[in-house]
């Protein structure tokens, strides 16, 4: 009995450290720094930097709701993964797009 016991609380007390994915966190960060980079040198438009602020929204609701059970699975974290590099591929092509500011 004790050992089931032990064995829930080693599960449970795993599950809650596996939910948190800083990573990904540091990343989104960064992120949201190229966007605001952008604008201020004016290689993003205003345009541009609502759509990419709202794929970052998306990728960031993504992970929540991913967060949500309290376990992320290697499978998970490869989706939310894909989700910041589709991110990260439109902040540079926006930066890098000869647009003018508006």
């Amino acid at each position: 009995m004790k050992q089931l016991v032990l064995g829930v609380m080693l599960v449970l007390g795993s599950a809650t450290v596996a939910a948190e994915t800083p990573l990904a966190d540091q990343r989104q960060e960064n992120q949201e720094q190229r966007i605001e980079q952008g604008v201020a040198t004016g290689e993003v438009t205003k345009r541009e930097e609502a759509r990419l602020d709202a794929q970052q929204e998306r990728v960031e609701n993504k992970e929540a709701r991913i967060e949500a059970d309290g376990v992320v699975t290697k499978r998970e974290r490869a989706r939310l993964q894909r989700s910041q590099n589709r991110a990260s591929a439109n902040i540079a092509k926006q930066k890098h797009d000869r647009q003018d500011k508006d």
